[in-house]
């Protein structure tokens, strides 16, 4: 895992440091510098050092020097890779650098190189002869990749951050980026909260020609649910073993490390299989699992994290975070952002990968399972949401919403109140954009109330419009998986895990995204997904005998802090910044009302308090340096 940057076009060599220096905390083993005046063409790179600690530096480049490569990520087919590469006439300096794998799979494949890879990447590889920059990102965005194009520049990095080091990229926000952000709590690529810059979405690669100075981008992979219908109840025992084959594989794929490795756990099911697949191919002795635990018992799962963690004689360790430790913690990780993301799981989280690396470099997690198995609350919903729909006049709507609204507030996690407004608020528009606004911090009719000139609908909810819209399923139900996979996975929960562990140099690998076991996903109809009121059917029989009885029944509790209970007790934002467009004083009303207990605005008034406190740390030192042709 590393941190990339480089540009073409003009700057100096100090603007490349910079750049690169920024992403030191995502690399501290080691930097890489290449500085090609031919077009000109700089290259940065900063070193996690976990796969081939003496072959795996970069920028990594063919014999000839014609291809070089920055690389940040892990590709977990790279010895099958190396073997079919092999077999072309390739050959391998290094002893198992996956690095080295996209070396030559570029000069063999080209464009579609990312085609051919099983794993989670942001590369940038620089075509010497043909003097082209071709960058490209894994299947869901595990890890990022921002770019800028200004006058006379191309540049990119793994961060915002970097990018803003170089003299010519300005900190100027982009309205747009900050209702989506309102919209939906998290932006969504391609847009950021800069206008300058902008990141690459999952599944694409971007090719900018140094000589004419364009730019092509092209998604070369989407998420698509395509069921194979003639799958029937008598391919139950078939279904279940052919899953239990992906997990171990996809596991047993993600154990390859040089240095030490965990497994971040806990109560639920996704991390127990990750888990009971890891105990499958190594001793249980020399794994490692980490939990972080809540002072609120509501919230906490570290009980069940600790007895999951016995029953198959691991290492555990476990963190708890008090009120306390959340107010030292809150300033320090929303101020280290390269862009907003209003969740707050992100605090935990951190710590949880700051705990764990403490001990260890590379965690195993969960993430994913949610998203290809049902495992969200509007997979039950929708079916009622439909019903609702179809039923209830929509001029009732109102009416019913005010009702809900007059309910006692509660703070507990995902309280049935909370649920219930947040459903019914959905169900005030068209089903297209029912999943964003039930999770939305501020609904659509409400943005006139905090924003100057709010975007109209159609404009702010797109992305999910076209996920909804283009989708070759019919029911709701499928597309309301797309929808999570493509833009909640992609830009909130991998966003949040890259931040939080990169922070830390901690390098976390997602099981359920293995290519593999997505395919099969994808070819499951939705029954063996969501069954009788049962999310998670097949991965539930799948696991049957592998895990505790206990984890197969334990109702779904999430990584979520107790949000609103920390907001009662946190002092507003102070008046240190003006964000163009933005209203700051009914944000301060609605604090005033959540702290006397009157309102439950938990999603609105942390998404203000990330803005605010990314902005307080987003304006990063920069180089004063002109730059030169």
């Amino acid at each position: 895992m590393c941190g990339i940057a480089g540009f073409a076009g003009i700057g100096t060599e100090a603007d490349l440091r910079a750049m690169s220096s920024a992403l030191r905390h995502r690399g501290p083993d080691g930097q890489g510098l290449h500085i090609d005046g031919r077009f000109p063409v700089a290259l940065g790179h900063e070193r996690l050092i976990v796969i081939d600690a003496v072959g795996g530096f970069q920028p990594m480049w063919n014999e000839d020097r014609s291809v070089a490569v920055l690389f940040n990520g892990e590709i977990y087919n790279a010895m099958d890779l190396r073997a079919e590469l092999t077999t072309h006439g390739h050959h391998f300096s290094s002893d198992h650098s996956d690095t080295e794998v996209l070396v030559h799979g570029y000069e063999q494949w080209g464009r579609d190189l990312p085609i051919h890879l099983n794993g989670m990447f942001a590369f940038a590889v620089f075509d010497a002869r043909a003097g082209r920059l071709f960058l490209a990102r894994d299947r869901f965005g595990e890890k990022p990749l921002y770019y800028a194009e200004r006058p006379g520049l191309f540049a990119f990095a793994s961060e915002v951050t970097a990018l803003l080091r170089h003299p010519s990229i300005a900190w100027e926000l982009d309205p747009r980026g900050i209702q989506k952000l309102f919209a939906y709590g998290y932006i969504p690529a391609p847009t950021t909260a800069l206008k300058d810059i902008a990141k690459l979405p999952a599944g694409s690669w971007l090719e900018f020609d140094c000589r004419s100075r364009s730019i092509s981008i092209r998604s070369y992979w989407r998420f698509r649910l395509e069921p194979d219908e003639s799958i029937t109840d008598q391919d139950e025992a078939r279904l279940v073993d052919e899953l239990r084959a992906l997990l171990t594989s996809a596991v047993k794929r993600r154990l390859e490390s040089d240095v030490p490795l965990g497994i971040f756990l806990s109560g639920g099911l996704d991390s127990a299989s990750v888990l009971a697949c890891a105990t499958a191919s190594m001793p249980a002795k020399d794994i490692s699992t980490f939990t972080v635990g809540f002072a609120e018992s509501s919230h906490d799962e570290s009980e069940a994290a600790a007895s999951l963690a016995r029953a198959f004689g691991v290492r555990h360790h476990t963190s708890m975070l008090d009120l306390d430790r959340a107010f030292q913690l809150i300033p320090h990780v929303l101020g280290r952002l390269d862009e907003p993301l209003a969740d707050p799981s992100l605090v935990p989280t951190h710590l949880l990968c700051r705990f764990a690396r403490e001990s260890i470099t590379v965690a195993l997690s969960g993430d994913g399972g949610d998203e290809l198995f049902a495992g969200y609350d509007p997979v039950v919903a929708v079916g009622p949401a439909t019903a609702y729909s179809r039923l209830i006049p929509p001029f009732l709507h109102s009416g019913i919403r005010e009702i809900a609204n007059r309910l006692p507030h509660k703070s507990s996690y995902m309280s049935w109140d909370f649920r219930l407004r947040r459903a019914l608020t959905g169900l005030s528009y068209q089903a297209e954009i029912w999943n964003p606004v039930w999770m939305s911090p501020i609904e659509p009719s409400a943005m006139a109330t905090f924003f100057d000139d709010p975007l109209p609908i159609e404009e702010l909810y797109d992305e999910a419009i076209a996920v909804w819209q283009t989708s070759s399923c019919a029911d709701p139900l499928s597309r309301t998986l797309e929808f999570f996979t493509t833009l909640y996975l992609q830009n909130d929960i991998l966003t949040k895990v890259d931040r939080a562990s990169m922070m830390v140099s901690l390098e976390s690998r997602a099981v359920f995204l293995d290519t593999a076991l997505v395919d099969f996903c994808r070819s499951l109809p939705n029954r063996w997904k969501y069954r009788n009121g049962t999310r998670k059917y097949l991965l539930r029989r799948a696991l049957k005998g592998l895990v505790p009885d206990e984890v197969l029944t334990r109702r779904k509790q999430g990584f979520s802090p107790p949000v609103s209970s920390w907001l009662r007790n946190l002092p507003a934002p102070e008046r240190t910044h003006t964000i163009p467009g933005l209203r700051d004083e009914p944000f301060r009303q609605r604090w005033n009302t959540h702290q006397a207990g009157e309102t439950d605005e938990r999603l609105l008034l942390w998404t203000w308090l990330t803005l605010h406190l990314w902005a307080s740390g987003a304006k990063a030192p920069r180089s004063t340096e002109l730059a030169v042709q």
